[in-house]
């Protein structure tokens, strides 16, 4: 029962890890995905086979290497000076990816709860100090509320889809798009997660003991990414090509539900910034604190500031130039973690 637990713990952080706020507002899945018509139901099946499998893998490479954080992951895979540099760039487009989402937090407090946009960066910065101190347990648990809730979402958006005269798209829109694009976008898009992700699934692989519980968390994470996705793909389908003009496309969908799902959605979609951001901040911490030998809450308190300070500005220049870099080297990784083959044979013998 305990190791059924901590299966689900995994799973739902895996989950919370992959599904932020951009999957949330249902844009990275309209662009990865939906916009390429009825083809996108099987490129979401492949990039659902390649989160169950390279999550899963992952995971036990940090158990077996006794990989404390993405850094030691990433010089396992490419060599010490290579695994180093890649290691500053992630890190970069973490600081990156996370002032945005904390710029996201004071946007929600702006937009649907009427209070100041620095109320809504404070509020989170402190809640974020506070749960790190509780270390990867709180990581666990909060996923373990926050997924549910997204899953039951998920569940209502395809509950009210059946019934839609355009339920049935999914698998009959057509696209003009490149058979390059169409089948290259699901590989971007699981390379690019998982290797976002690292920040958090490394620790995790690290800490937990029983290498079953991480390989059944792995499997169980990634079929809950494909849900998601499908869910989202499916809901979003039935309103194509009207679906596209929409900044937040899944929220369009959540506003036509009625009071009740709007204000799920967007408490989860605050969650989901929160979720992520505590996530990404503790791994960039364990990441730091093998170079800076510092107290690490004096390190957690200047990434958090760093953070804060960016959100400041618009970034999205910035992330511009980061992205398509990003996204390269994300496919790199994605194909390193693929050929390694630690974690599918070490380990096959060792009591479970």
């Amino acid at each position: 029962m305990k190791q059924a637990f901590r299966v689900l713990q995994i799973a739902f952080t895996y989950i919370g890890t992959v599904v932020g706020a951009g999957f949330a507002t249902g844009q990275e899945i309209l662009q990865f995905f939906t916009q390429y018509g009825k083809w996108a139901t099987i490129t979401i099946g492949l990039s659902t086979m390649l989160f169950v499998w390279l999550g899963t893998k992952m995971m036990l490479i940090a158990h077996d290497t006794g990989s404390r954080s993405y850094e030691d992951l990433n010089k396992h895979l490419f060599g010490h000076k290579a695994g180093n540099w890649i290691t500053w760039v992630t890190l970069v487009i973490l600081i990156g990816v996370n002032s945005v989402m904390l710029a996201g937090a004071g946007s929600v407090f702006v937009e649907h709860l009427g209070l100041h946009y620095q109320t809504g960066l404070i509020v989170t910065l402190i809640g974020t100090y506070l749960l790190l101190g509780r270390g990867i347990q709180a990581i666990l648990q909060m996923n373990s509320i926050v997924v549910p809730m997204m899953l039951l979402l998920s569940l209502l958006m395809i509950t009210s889809t059946i019934h839609h005269p355009g339920a049935n798209r999914f698998i009959t829109l057509t696209t003009d798009s490149n058979p390059i694009q169409v089948w290259l976008s699901p590989l971007l898009y699981t390379s690019f997660n998982l290797a976002l992700a690292q920040a958090v699934l490394v620790p995790v692989g690290n800490q937990i003991r029983s290498r079953k519980v991480l390989k059944w968390g792995g499997v169980l994470g990634g079929i809950g990414v494909g849900f998601m996705l499908m869910a989202a793909h499916f809901a979003m389908s039935a309103q194509m090509p009207g679906i596209t003009q929409f900044e937040i496309p899944m929220g369009s969908i959540a506003f036509q539900l009625g009071w009740v799902v709007q204000s799920i959605y967007v408490s989860l979609i605050f969650m989901e910034i929160f979720s992520t951001f505590v996530a990404d901040i503790y791994g960039m911490t364990l990441q730091l604190r093998q170079h800076v030998h510092v107290h690490p809450k004096l390190i957690i308190l200047a990434i958090m500031l760093l953070c804060y300070s960016l959100s400041q500005f618009g970034f999205s220049s910035l992330l511009s130039i980061l992205y398509p870099i990003f996204g390269s080297l994300a496919l790199i990784w994605g194909a390193k973690l693929v050929m390694d083959r630690w974690g599918s044979f070490r380990g096959r013998n060792k009591h479970l």
